[in-house]
């Protein structure tokens, strides 16, 4: 989003994470983000989905701008999630950051082909973790063009 919007922007996030330990060091990277950021967590792709449909508990959910999806989760894992957004139509334009810790090549291909919009292996240490980030939001909200919201 270029900052010479005219609307004070507050970038929405929807981190998509079922481990509370990768969800708060997360948040502590996200915090250090070049523009405002307001994230929304949920700990499986069924409560993902439901959130971005704005279906039950999430009725008054915002309409993210980025969705930073873990691929290995309970109930519904990322890539069902993927499969979900890429077959519906009012959510198939949103970015999805695959943001996990599988380095396996079939994931990463299986994720590009099921249109992610990028892939980010999890770093270990806590300062490449914080560091990949900071990658991510200063490209998503500080480079990139983002699809206009929607009400």
């Amino acid at each position: 989003m270029s900052t010479a919007s005219a609307r004070k922007f507050v970038g929405q996030i929807l981190h998509v994470e079922d481990d509370d330990d990768d969800a708060e060091l997360t948040s502590i990277g996200l915090a250090q983000a070049s523009v405002p950021l307001s994230i929304h967590r949920v700990k499986d792709g069924v409560e993902c989905i439901a959130f971005l449909r704005q279906e039950g508990a999430f009725s008054s959910a915002p309409k993210p701008d980025l969705v930073l999806l873990d691929l290995n989760m309970p109930r519904m894992d990322g890539r069902q999630v993927l499969d979900v957004i890429t077959q519906d139509v009012a959510l198939r334009k949103l970015p999805v950051v695959v943001f996990t810790t599988s380095a396996a090549e079939n994931d990463i291909t299986w994720s590009y082909q099921h249109h992610c919009n990028s892939y980010v292996v999890k770093p270990v240490g806590f300062e490449d973790f914080q560091k990949a980030l900071r990658a991510v939001t200063e490209f998503w909200f500080d480079v990139a063009t983002l699809p206009p919201a929607e009400a």
